[in-house]
């Protein structure tokens, strides 16, 4: 299968998707190997690991599945072990993990706090400890983090989601400009508001039968008209992993349909989910 991503390994953290439908990590390990490459699939949730690497054997690629709780350090170097005793190789690594919670320092809990730190940020930082090595031997390498457009601007009350992604952010950069030099790129994702299975789950344990009004009302402040999909996450994702984003590290690439150059949207309600 010749593409984009041809002769390259991925692994993809958070590959699985926590309900039905697309998830952004399962939707870009799916792309990947639709344009070449062969993609580890890493998940907390084994079954949702097996479900998307038998999606892409399924298109006729070549995944594995592999269960870690990415915040755990020697799950996640047992994870980057295996995957290089595959293939030898990680040319790609997607960072894809990350938790929500609404509130701000007075209304949100501080093990919530804490739980989103750990979970947003220390799974990245444990990724590139243990992927960085075989990169910085390779002579190349592409680093995409999710972030979140939360981590920009103000949208809703929720403030350790958004301190932890604007931590993705800097992570991000520290990385790019330290590695640079050694040919491994590090660039940031950051969607708007979106329609993932992870979110319209949560609308749906809110508002229950209301929740597609919630989310129409969400799509109504984009200028696009409509929520951001899995797949508009995973087309930035590809580039930012493709050799065609070569001369790019150390930046963000906001996947919002152009709600952070918009005046006429309101910040969404904390009653919208985020």
């Amino acid at each position: 299968m010749d593409g984009r991503l041809a002769g390259k390994a991925a692994l993809v953290a958070g590959a699985g998707s926590i309900a039905e439908g697309w998830s952004n990590g399962k939707a870009s390990a799916v792309l990947m190997a639709r344009e070449g490459a062969r993609v580890f699939c890493v998940d907390r949730n084994a079954a949702a690991a097996e479900e998307t690497a038998a999606e892409i054997h399924a298109e006729g690629g070549e995944a594995r599945a592999w269960q870690a709780d990415m915040s755990v350090a020697a799950e996640v170097e047992a994870a980057v072990a295996a995957c290089l005793d595959a293939w030898g190789q990680i040319d790609i690594l997607f960072n894809n993990i990350g938790l929500q919670a609404l509130g701000g320092p007075v209304e949100l809990d501080e093990a919530d706090w804490d739980r989103l730190m750990t979970v947003n940020v220390k799974p990245m930082f444990l990724a590139c400890k243990h992927v960085l090595p075989a990169m910085v031997e390779q002579g190349r390498g592409s680093i995409v983090n999710n972030s979140s457009l939360a981590s920009l601007r103000f949208a809703y009350p929720a403030v350790a989601y958004s301190a932890s992604k604007g931590a993705v952010n800097e992570l991000t950069r520290n990385i790019a400009g330290q590695y640079a030099p050694q040919g491994i790129r590090c660039n940031a994702v950051l969607p708007g508001v979106m329609a993932t299975p992870r979110i319209t789950r949560r609308l749906k344990e809110v508002h229950g039968d209301g929740f597609e009004s919630v989310l129409e009302e969400r799509a109504g402040i984009v200028p696009m008209g409509r929520a951001g999909t899995a797949w508009d996450v995973a087309y930035a994702v590809l580039f930012l992993a493709s050799d065609e984003a070569a001369y790019i590290t150390g930046t963000e690439l906001v996947v919002d349909g152009g709600l952070a150059a918009s005046v006429r949207g309101r910040p969404w309600s904390e009653e919208m989910g985020g």
